[in-house]
């Protein structure tokens, strides 16, 4: 790797890191500035208790003390603190736990709008026109235009209540194929289309129109030349798309009922859980900056006329 190459590297991992910075700051002031509390759903709460519990939890401190304090907390021990709704759990053993599954459900699913949208998207370009381009494009348009929220009720009715193919609980394995169809599926078609128009406009290019009236053979030219350099849109888009599933699922948890990190964060923000809004927010931060830097890093390996600058 070349220094300029490590020095770009490095000014990203820092901007990363001030982007996070951000992200925490702004998360920690704007949560504590809505009115409420997390212990004002408790029943038969006493004005001594409540004063208790704040105390307990450090509440009670002026709000730039626990800002510093929980900055101290993250960067010296990476200690998001106690969960204020789940007593006696950390919030880093609760984010650990979730990950495990919507990590899982992130992988499967990119992995399978990635292999079918770049199969597809080739396949629609080769076959610019036909029968099969048309099939695809209105098949992608259609999963597109609809939000995952729509398609996972429309997969979870027709799957699990109307034909009992699939259970509902996302707690097993079996109940993890709904929603992983159900993240995949716009990444997939997004990824078709963003594949078929390179593709298609790669196909154009006089280096492939010279390697045709040169004589080399098609599965050498699709493969070898329009197919590589057709990806590089789609390694843009790669990486935003793993974190955006990964965060994305924060509704489709709820729908299929999946114990994952996306499920707990909805039941932290309901419950106004403090460390556990602000552990997953900075994990889910720091997921969406780090995919980026990949995706930037990953452009140089596949073309290297690219200057990292």
């Amino acid at each position: 790797m070349s220094t300029k190459s490590l020095v770009y590297i490095l000014k990203r991992i820092v901007l990363a890191a001030l982007t996070v910075f951000v992200v925490i700051t702004i998360t920690f002031f704007v949560m504590h500035a809505v009115p409420g509390g997390p212990f004002l759903s408790e029943k038969a709460v006493s004005p001594g208790v409540l004063k208790a519990l704040e105390a307990k939890y450090g509440l009670d401190k002026p709000l730039l003390t626990q800002f510093f304090n929980y900055l101290s907390g993250i960067f010296t021990r990476l200690d998001f603190g106690p969960s204020l709704q789940l007593r006696g759990r950390e919030v880093l053993d609760i984010i650990v736990g979730g990950m495990k599954t919507s990590f899982k459900l992130g992988v499967i699913a990119s992995a399978l709008a990635l292999i079918s949208g770049i199969v597809l998207g080739s396949v629609a370009a080769l076959r610019r026109n036909k029968i099969a381009d048309n099939i695809i494009m209105v098949i992608t348009t259609a999963f597109v235009s609809m939000p995952s929220f729509i398609m996972g009720s429309l997969l979870l009715v027709l799957f699990t209540i109307k034909y009992t193919v699939f259970p509902a609980n996302g707690s097993t394995s079996a109940g993890l194929i709904l929603p992983i169809i159900t993240l995949s599926l716009y990444p997939m078609a997004y990824i078709t289309r963003l594949t078929r128009s390179s593709m298609l406009d790669v196909l154009g290019q006089d280096y492939i129109r010279t390697a045709k009236s040169k004589g080399v053979p098609r599965i050498r030219i699709i493969f070898g030349h329009a197919l590589k350099n057709s990806l590089i849109p789609v390694i843009t888009y790669f990486g935003p798309m793993f974190a955006y599933i990964v965060t994305g699922s924060l509704v489709v948890e709820q729908i299929f009922a999946v114990p994952g990190i996306g499920r707990a964060f909805v039941n932290s923000i309901t419950g106004r859980d403090y460390p556990l809004i602000m552990g997953t927010t900075i994990v889910l931060a720091s997921l969406i900056v780090i995919m980026n830097l990949v995706s930037d890093i990953l452009y140089k390996i596949v073309d290297p006329r690219i200057n990292l600058d």
